[in-house]
C-alpha cells in the first residue's frame, strides 16, 4: 500500500519530500501495518483483516484517495478495525494526522473499541505510535505495531499476580556456592545456615538484605499490577545474584515458563550464563543461544546479546513474542536505545531492567515548552529514557541501590585517587591549551592542543612513558606477593593501547628481569586475536599462566590489561587494585562504569605449611583501590561538570572501540620534549563519595576506524579494495561493539543503503556528508536530462517522477515491463494518470537508460 504518492500537483519523491503533506501519515501508518502482517485486500495468507468502522472492508479506491488527501477523512483521522481469523474485532487502531499528537484521540478510540468489543487500542499519527490494553494501565508507547499473532500473545498472557506477590522470600531463597559439590565438603552436617567459618571457608553466598529488599520491592510493584521494574543498583552489588532470585521467583510462581537474560556484550553472556547455572541448579537449566540455537526451548534461562537477535531482525523469525515471559535487560541503559529498543519491546511480558548508571532524559525538560518547539521530542527521549522504559516516570526506579550505600554497609570500597599530570597535561587542560610552533612553508605558526587532541592529534611517546612511570612507582601491590595488583588501563584508541603495553613490558623486564617475559602487560581490544577470552582468563587468574613470585597462589602472570572499552561495562574482576584513566573522559556514565570495576570487595588469602607441617592461612581484606587520573577527569566531574543540564538527545553518528570524539586532522604533532611529573595527589575517597556517585548521568567505530594504521595508510594510497577486505574481515561483526553495515546506516540516519567505501571517506573528511536517496536521485535525474534535454513541451515534473519511481520501486519496474499498465490503477507509487503525463519517448527511454547507467542496489532501504 505504500511507498510514494504525488501530493497536490507536485511530482514528489518518497518519503522525505511526503512528510510536507498530511498524506506521508497515511502512507507511513499504512506501511506500518503490512510489515505487521496485517492486510488490506484477501490474499494467498487469508482474507483481509484490516476493516473500516462497521466491519466494511477496504476497496482499492478508498485506500488510494486516503494516501493522496488523508484530510478527506473525517476529523482528520480514520478509524481501523483490526480482526483475527474469525474476524472477531481485536483492535481499534486512530489514525491521526502528523500534525496532531495521537493521544488527544484516546477517549475517542476507546469509546469505539468498547462498542465493537475490542481490548486493545493502537495510536497513531504515523510518527509516533502507542498501544493500550484496555484492561489494564495506561497506553504505552512502541516502535511498531503489533501483529495479530502479538496481540493474542497479550491476550492469552494471564499471570497469577496473588502467587508471585505472596511467594515467601529470605535470605537463603538462593543458596550458592563458589565450590563445587558443597555437600560433600567436610564439616558439612546438612544445615544451610552452618556457623560463619564454614560458611566462609566453603564460600556459601545468600542474599544480602538490600537484594533481598529489591525482590520485596518487586513484588509490592507487581501487586500494584505494574509489569514492568528497574533495579538500579551500583557496579558490584550483585545484580546477576538478584537477578537470579528473581528468575526463580518468576519461575516457580508459575508467572514465567521461559525467561529471556540480555546482555550487549558476549563476554557478559558468558558470565552471566555461568552465574546462571551456579545460582540456579539443579532446578532449571540455563542455555546460551548461539550455543543451543535448536534446542534453546528446553531451558528455562536463555541468555544472549541483543546484537545476536537484532542480527538480520532473527528475534522475529525465530522467535514469537509469547516465548518468554520475563525479559531481563542488563545494562539497560545500553541494551534498549536505538535499534535494540525493538527487539526489547517485541517479546511480551514482564520487563525488568537493570543498571548502575540509567539515562534520565526527560531530567530538566519543560514539557510544555518542548511540545510547542517539537512535538515529537518528547517522544524520542521516552523512547531512550531508561526510567519512562521501565514504568518508572519521574526517575525513581522500583529500587536503588546506590555506591554510597554499598561503602557505608561494608560491600563497596572507594577508591584512593591519584591526580597525577606532567607539565604539558596541565597545560593540555587549562583553558589556554598547549601552545607549540610548527613550521610551515609560511614559516611558524601557533597551533593549540588540547586534553581530546591527546593521541589523536597530538603525540607524546615521553608523555605515556611518564605515564606508565607514575603508575608503576605508585601502583597498589598485591598484599599476598608485593608484586604489582592486578590493573586495568583504559587507552584512548587501540594504537594508544599497543603504545603503553610496550612501554610497560619495557618497563617490567627492567624492574622485574626474567619475570614476565613480555606477559606483564597485554593489549585487549578487538584488533587482538582471542581478546574475548583474555578478560575471562584475566578475572578467572589465569591469563598467560601463573604467578611466578609464588608457587600455588591463585593469581595470574600478566598483571596489566590495557583496553579501550571492552572491560568497561559489567566486567567482574573483583581482585583488582588499580584502575588507570589514561585518557580523557567526557561521560559520567563511562566514568562510573570504569571507576566501577574496582570497587567489589575481595579477599586474598593463601594456605602455606609452616615449619612444624601445619597449615597456615593468610588473610588480606581488600578496603580501597587505586584510581589513577592523568586527565584530570576527577576534578571535571567534580568541579565543571552541569549535572543540572538536560541530557542532549544523541545524534547519528557511527560509534565504535575508540572513546573519540568524531574525525580528526591526519596531519598529527608528535612531541619530542621531555615531560616531567608536575603533579601527583593522592586522595582517598571518604563515604560521602564524590560528586558523581550523587547524581545521575547520561551517556565509538569512527575513532576505531581513524587509529587503525592499516586503514589510515591504505586511505593515504587510495587502496579502496585493501580497505574494504580489511574492515570485513578485521572490524565488522567482532564480538566486542559488533559493527555492521546496515548498523551504521541506522546509526547515521541515512535512507539508503551505503557502502563501506562511503563511510570510511565520510570518517576521513573526503566526502563532507552522506547524501540522501533524493539528493541521489536528483543527481541522476540532471545527468539524465543533460544527455536527453527535454523538449519545450515535456512535463519535466512528471518526467522526474516516473524517472525516480522507476529507480526505487521494483514493483514500477516490473509492471512497466510486462506493460501491464492496468496494474498502475491501484499503484501506491504511479498512478495512471502520472504515467500517462509522461511523454511516450521517454517512457521507453528512462527503463534502458536506467537498466545501463544506475547502481539500483544503492537505493535501497
Amino acid at each position: 500500500m505504500s511507498n510514494y504518492k504525488a501530493v497536490d500537483d507536485e511530482v514528489l519523491p518518497p518519503r522525505q519530500v511526503l512528510m510536507k503533506n498530511e498524506a506521508h501519515a497515511r502512507i507511513r501508518i499504512n506501511q506500518l501495518l503490512e510489515q505487521a502482517g496485517w492486510r488490506f485486500f484477501d490474499n494467498e495468507q487469508g482474507p483481509a483483516n484490516i476493516l473500516l468502522e462497521n466491519h466494511v472492508k477496504i476497496t482499492s479506491k478508498q485506500a488510494d484517495e486516503w494516501g493522496n488527501d488523508f484530510e478527506k477523512t473525517k476529523h482528520g483521522s480514520l478509524d481501523f478495525l483490526l480482526v483475527d481469523s474469525n474476524q472477531k474485532p481485536l483492535c481499534v487502531l486512530e489514525a491521526k494526522k502528523e500534525s496532531l499528537h495521537p493521544l488527544v484521540a484516546k477517549e475517542q478510540a476507546r469509546k469505539y473499541a468498547n462498542t465493537v468489543g475490542a481490548s486493545f487500542v493502537i495510536l497513531s499519527n504515523g510518527v509516533v505510535h502507542y498501544l493500550w490494553n484496555l484492561k489494564k494501565g495506561n497506553p504505552e508507547t512502541i516502535v511498531a505495531f503489533p501483529s495479530a499473532e502479538e496481540i493474542n500473545g497479550i491476550k492469552a498472557w494471564n499471570p497469577d499476580r496473588g502467587s508471585l506477590v505472596n511467594e515467601p522470600v529470605d535470605n537463603d531463597y538462593i543458596v550458592t556456592v563458589q565450590m563445587p559439590d558443597y555437600a560433600q565438603r567436610p564439616g558439612w552436617n546438612g544445615s544451610i545456615k552452618d556457623s560463619k567459618e564454614f560458611i566462609r571457608t566453603n564460600k556459601l553466598k545468600f542474599l544480602r538484605d538490600y537484594q533481598l529488599s529489591a525482590i520485596r520491592h518487586l513484588q509490592k510493584a507487581a501487586g500494584k499490577g505494574k509489569d514492568r521494574f528497574l533495579f538500579e543498583m551500583a557496579t558490584g552489588t550483585g545484580k546477576t545474584l538478584t537477578s537470579a532470585a528473581v528468575i526463580r521467583l518468576f519461575l516457580s510462581t508459575g508467572n514465567a515458563r521461559r525467561v529471556l537474560f540480555l546482555v550487549d556484550r558476549l563476554e557478559l553472556e558468558d558470565q552471566a550464563s555461568k552465574a546462571f547455572i551456579n545460582y540456579l541448579k539443579p532446578d532449571y537449566s540455563t542455555f546460551i543461544y548461539k550455543e543451543h540455537k535448536t534446542d534453546w526451548r528446553k531451558a528455562d534461562v536463555v541468555v544472549t546479546t541483543i546484537q545476536s537477535l537484532m542480527f538480520d531482525n532473527k528475534y522475529r523469525y525465530e522467535f514469537l513474542p509469547t516465548d518468554f515471559d520475563l525479559i531481563i535487560s542488563d545494562e539497560s541503559h545500553r541494551s534498549i536505545s536505538g535499534n535494540a529498543r525493538a527487539v526489547f519491546e517485541y517479546f511480551r511480558g514482564y520487563k525488568l531492567g537493570l543498571t548502575a548508571t540509567p539515562k534520565d532524559y526527560l531530567k530538566g525538560v519543560d514539557l510544555n515548552k518542548v511540545k510547542e518547539n517539537d512535538p515529537r521530542e518528547i517522544e524520542r527521549r521516552m523512547l531512550r529514557d531508561t526510567y519512562a522504559t521501565f514504568g518508572c516516570e519521574g526517575g525513581d526506579p522500583t529500587f536503588r541501590y546506590s555506591l554510597l550505600d554499598g561503602v557505608k554497609d561494608g560491600f563497596l570500597v572507594n577508591p584512593k585517587v591519584l591526580d597525577a599530570r606532567t607539565e604539558i597535561t596541565t597545560q593540555m587542560l587549562s583553558d589556554e591549551g598547549y601552545a607549540v610552533l610548527i613550521p610551515t612553508e609560511e614559516g611558524e605558526q601557533t597551533e593549540t592542543f588540547v586534553s581530546r587532541d591527546f593521541e589523536k592529534k597530538f603525540f607524546s611517546d615521553k608523555t605515556n612513558r611518564v605515564f606508565c612511570q607514575t603508575f608503576l612507582e605508585n601502583a597498589l601491590r598485591d598484599p599476598i606477593t608485593n608484586e604489582i595488583g592486578k590493573t586495568i588501563i583504559f587507552a584512548v584508541s587501540q594504537n594508544h593501547a599497543r603504545k603503553l603495553t610496550e612501554i610497560l613490558n619495557d618497563f617490567a623486564e627492567q624492574i622485574f628481569p626474567g619475570k614476565y617475559n613480555s606477559d606483564f602487560a597485554v593489549q585487549v581490544t578487538s584488533q587482538v586475536a582471542e581478546a574475548q577470552q583474555m578478560t575471562t582468563n584475566f578475572s578467572e587468574n589465569i591469563l598467560n599462566g601463573k604467578t611466578s613470585w609464588l608457587e600455588g597462589y591463585q593469581s595470574c602472570k600478566t598483571r596489566v590489561c590495557v583496553t579501550v572499552g571492552m572491560m568497561t561495562t559489567g566486567y567482574d574482576c573483583t581482585d583488582l587494585l588499580n584502575i588507570c584513566m589514561m585518557r580523557p573522559i567526557f561521560s559520567p556514565a563511562d566514568f562510573v562504569q570504569i571507576k566501577g570495576r574496582g570497587t567489589r570487595k575481595n579477599t586474598f588469602e593463601f594456605r602455606s605449611k609452616n615449619e612444624l607441617n601445619e597449615e597456615e592461612l593468610t588473610i588480606f581484606e581488600k578496603e580501597t583501590f587505586n584510581l589513577f587520573d592523568f586527565f584530570a577527569n576527577c576534578e571535571y566531574f567534580e568541579e565543571k561538570f552541569d549535572y543540572d543540564k538536560k541530557l542532549n538527545l544523541p545524534k547519528p553518528q557511527e560509534g565504535g572501540e575508540g572513546g573519540g570524539e568524531g574525525p580528526v586532522n591526519i596531519d598529527k604533532y608528535t612531541n619530542e620534549r621531555n615531560d616531567p611529573l608536575w603533579l601527583l595527589k593522592e586522595e582517598q575517597v571518604g563515604l560521602d563519595g564524590m560528586k558523581i556517585d550523587r547524581m545521575l548521568y547520561y551517556r565509538d567505530f569512527e575513532e576505531r576506524i581513524v587509529m587503525d594504521d592499516i586503514i589510515k595508510k591504505n586511505v593515504a594510497l587510495d587502496n579502496w579494495e585493501q580497505i574494504i577486505s580489511y574492515i570485513e574481515s578485521e572490524v565488522f561483526y567482532k564480538p566486542d561493539e559488533y559493527y555492521t553495515l546496515e548498523k551504521l546506516r541506522k546509526a547515521a540516519g541515512v535512507d539508503r543503503k551505503i557502502t563501506i567505501r562511503e563511510v570510511v571517506e565520510k570518517i576521513f573528511g573526503i566526502r563532507p556528508k552522506f547524501k540522501s536517496k533524493d539528493e541521489l536521485l536528483e543527481e541522476e535525474f540532471d545527468k539524465f536530462i543533460s544527455i536527453y534535454p527535454p523538449e519545450e513541451d515535456v512535463n519535466v515534473r512528471a518526467l522526474k517522477y516516473f524517472f525516480k519511481a522507476y529507480i526505487v520501486d521494483q514493483d514500477i519496474r516490473r509492471i512497466i515491463a510486462a506493460k501491464d499498465f492496468h496494474a498502475l490503477q491501484t499503484s501506491p507509487t504511479l498512478t495512471i494518470s502520472q504515467f500517462k503525463e509522461v511523454a511516450a519517448k521517454y517512457r521507453e527511454v528512462i527503463p534502458v537508460y536506467i537498466k545501463d547507467y544506475i547502481k539500483l542496489e544503492q537505493f535501497a532501504a
